[in-house]
């Protein structure tokens, strides 16, 4: 595979950014309320799709929720005081979950979490399952209804790697080639979604599916984040006027706003990625109106 390095829990491999897979990987059977409990930052994107479905779902009274603080060092998240609190455990590092789960784990520290508090263990660490779950465990299944599941799946797929995973690829590439050819990657799946949306109002045709609750974290971080910090700068979200309409319709959706900080977000890009951002200086724009009218009907 080449030379290795691991720099705070980030492999690169040949120059490039290698996504660590989930190491948790069980499925809830029932909803059982006051059993679960969800361990996010919503700092981040993959959490950040949990909290939404956790809403669209109704289980908030069902399925707790600790945050995890926004600053991320090389032990991982962590909790603080207040706000982050572990309410659980009283952990400091989401690290003890890991722990109490597998002993021996040496793998990345990733969120989200879902927790299983009768057994003591982690249930599952991987974003696309739990969304999954939340959504035909403790919803309606509606986000993934059967007569669009396979559409969904290719449209998780291409959206994962072309352009979810492709922008830390771009922004943690250690080579021009690299950086290059995942940068190129996510801007032709941008390209693509903007032709996509103006045929459709959604990802996959008239009805809202996880596929969009997956993509929106992704366009909200786009143009505050990545077009900078990641260095993916050839366009922005708001120079396409479809993906920009959509994401704004995504944001006025009842309930949605409240679940992005954007304080939280920026402050976990721009202090926590030392070897992109070694001042820890947090940018004060850009200004974006998510509130202005999207059109889409």
């Amino acid at each position: 595979m080449g030379n290795q390095t691991f720099e705070r829990n980030r492999e690169i491999t040949d120059g490039r950014f290698v996504r660590q897979q989930s190491a948790f990987r069980d499925r809830i059977g029932a909803a059982e309320p006051g059993r679960y409990h969800l361990y996010v930052a919503p700092a981040c994107p993959w959490s950040h799709r949990a909290i939404i479905v956790r809403k669209l779902a109704g289980a908030e009274d069902a399925i707790g929720l600790s945050w995890l603080h926004p600053f991320r060092d090389a032990r991982g998240w962590a909790f603080h005081d207040g706000d982050f609190a572990d309410r659980l455990h009283g952990w400091t590092f989401l690290a003890e979950a890991y722990a109490a789960t597998d002993p021996g784990f040496e793998g990345r520290i990733s969120v989200p979490v879902l927790w299983d508090e009768q057994e003591q263990r982690i249930v599952n660490n991987e974003s696309a399952d739990i969304v999954r779950m939340l959504d035909q465990v403790f919803g309606d299944g509606s986000l993934y209804p059967d007569d669009l599941a396979e559409e969904i799946d290719a449209l998780n797929g291409r959206i994962y790697a072309g352009l979810q995973n492709a922008v830390y690829e771009a922004g943690f590439a250690r080579t021009q080639e690299a950086y290059e050819e995942a940068a190129r990657r996510a801007f032709a799946t941008l390209s693509w979604l903007e032709e996509l949306l103006g045929e459709r109002r959604y990802l996959a045709g008239d009805r809202i599916t996880e596929a969009d609750w997956r993509l929106f974290p992704t366009l909200m971080r786009f143009d505050p984040v990545y077009v900078d910090h990641f260095r993916c700068n050839l366009r922005r979200v708001v120079d396409l006027p479809n993906l920009w309409g959509y994401t704004r319709e995504l944001y006025q959706r009842p309930g949605i706003a409240e679940t992005v900080e954007m304080d939280q977000i920026k402050r976990h890009y721009y202090t926590t990625h030392d070897s992109l951002e070694p001042t820890r200086i947090i940018p004060i724009g850009p200004e974006l109106d998510f509130t202005a009218p999207h059109g889409r009907g």
